[in-house]
């Protein structure tokens, strides 16, 4: 595989704190919570989080941002320094601070301090830019972007990333990912939010008319994400629904879709992607689970969202119950559908293991099967109800199995009567094999039938 293009990020860097620990009783004084036991975890914020998830990434990057001789600036260069290059600009005041109080994992209060501003651009900024691969924005409103905009309204970036207190994004930007809410802050007009797509549709189209911009994508947190090119919109759902903490979701999204952008996807691709990246990130715990931003002992890879191993055992760590179902999928019918909707209903996720080619044709003869693997995996990819797909070449999955160690293994209802050969492995590890009732009469090989017929 090639390498990953490098990648420069342009905007405005925060210190962020979390104070965490627990509460159970209220202030003698106020009716407020006491939380005691505070553990302070502290991590790059704003821009900063970005470019420090585009370099775990594995991706070269570089990060352009105002930073002074304070100390919250010290301490954010001391957790950036060994993944990145900073380019600093000369910062007006001290770095922005963000301290978050949460109580049982929930946000209680949240602190903000420091109101620094980037005064001016540099030379070697500014030579940075011109000579960059590929650029993503996160504009935090506080002089970084405004300080480059001759440069990059010279060479749009890929990605803007805007936030309530920031400008417009240049004109010929390729893609603007603004969450709902603030996109109904930019909007033109007289537009209100109500919650629905269409009214985030429109307030796309608006906003890529507006901008003059490639393409908006309006992040809808669990809904996923709405893209437009200023017409009919395109939207990408979130592949599983995670109530954990969305904090930094929006610049894991930002800065997956600029990593694939600067790798050559396309923007369409870039955002399911991205949406993708964001749903693991909330589900792993968001910005406050993110490792300890110190030494750097090597490229630490992204979650991958794709693989099935290190989903299960992710889940599994955050004790959840890992769902597995098994078939060829060969033509994908209403029949599957409901049952991998049904076996998603029984966990936290669902893993579908599928045959490989030779395994299909070693089972159902010579022709089979009609869609080849590459197409049968895409397909069962974008039912959200699938959050990863593993394959295997036996006749039977027993080997896969063992390697993912699922709580539940899912056969259809044609198999009642069937020997499981997975029921006992699946006791070995304390799992389950059950049988979901299955749509009558829905089979690949009927469809398969009645095609040949209607050609005769």
């Amino acid at each position: 595989m090639r390498d990953k293009t490098p990648l420069v990020v342009v905007g405005d860097a925060l210190l962020d704190r979390d104070l965490t620990g627990s509460a159970d009783r209220l202030a003698p004084d106020a009716p407020v919570p006491v939380v005691s036991e505070c553990a302070e975890r502290v991590r790059p914020g704003g821009a900063a989080l970005a470019a420090y998830l585009a370099a775990r990434d594995g991706r070269d990057v570089t990060l352009i941002t105002g930073l002074g001789d304070d100390p919250a600036s010290g301490e954010l260069r001391g957790l950036l320094e060994p993944w990145l290059t900073l380019i600093p600009l000369p910062l007006g005041g001290t770095l922005p601070e963000k301290t978050r109080v949460l109580a049982q994992g929930r946000p209680v209060v949240r602190l903000d301090r420091g109101g620094g501003r980037a005064r001016a651009a540099t030379d070697e900024a500014r030579a940075a830019l011109r000579s960059a691969h590929a650029v993503l924005v996160s504009d935090y409103g506080r002089g970084t972007a405004d300080a480059l905009r001759e440069e990059l309204t010279e060479r749009p970036p890929l990605v803007w990333d805007p936030h309530p207190r920031g400008g417009p994004p240049v004109p010929g930007t390729r893609l603007v990912t603004p969450a709902e809410k603030e996109a109904h802050g930019f909007a033109p007009g007289d537009a209100r939010p109500d919650g629905t797509l269409r009214a985030a549709a429109h307030i796309a189209a608006d906003l890529v008319r507006d901008w003059k911009a490639a393409a908006v994508a309006v992040t809808l947190g669990a809904r996923g994400a709405l893209l437009s090119y200023g017409e009919h919109p395109l939207l990408v759902p979130a592949p599983a629904t995670h109530p954990g903490d969305s904090c930094g979701a929006g610049d894991r999204f930002a800065a997956t879709a600029a990593g694939l952008l600067a790798d050559g996807t396309l923007v369409g691709e870039a955002v399911e992607g991205a949406v993708g990246a964001a749903s693991a990130f909330v589900a792993a715990g968001g910005a406050g689970a993110l490792p300890r931003a110190g030494s750097r002992p090597r490229a630490v890879p992204p979650p991958d969202t794709d693989d099935p191993h290190a989903l299960a055992a992710r889940i599994r760590a955050q004790h959840g119950t890992v769902v597995a179902a098994g078939g060829c999928f060969d033509l994908l019918h209403a029949g599957h559908v409901g049952l991998l909707q049904a076996a998603r209903r029984l966990g936290d996720c669902l893993v579908v293991c599928v045959n490989s080619d030779a395994s299909v044709r070693r089972r159902k003869g010579e022709g089979r099967p009609v869609n080849p693997l590459a197409d049968r995996i895409r397909v069962l990819r974008a039912l959200a109800c699938v959050d990863a797909v593993a394959v295997f070449d036996e006749d039977t999955p027993e080997r896969l199995l063992g390697d993912l160690r699922p709580d539940v293994w899912v056969k259809g209802g044609d198999y009642a009567g069937a020997d499981l050969p997975e029921a006992a492995l699946l006791d070995e590890w304390g799992g389950q094999a059950v049988l979901l009732p299955y749509l009558d009469g829905r089979s690949s090989t009927a469809l398969m039938a009645r095609a040949a017929e209607g050609v005769r």
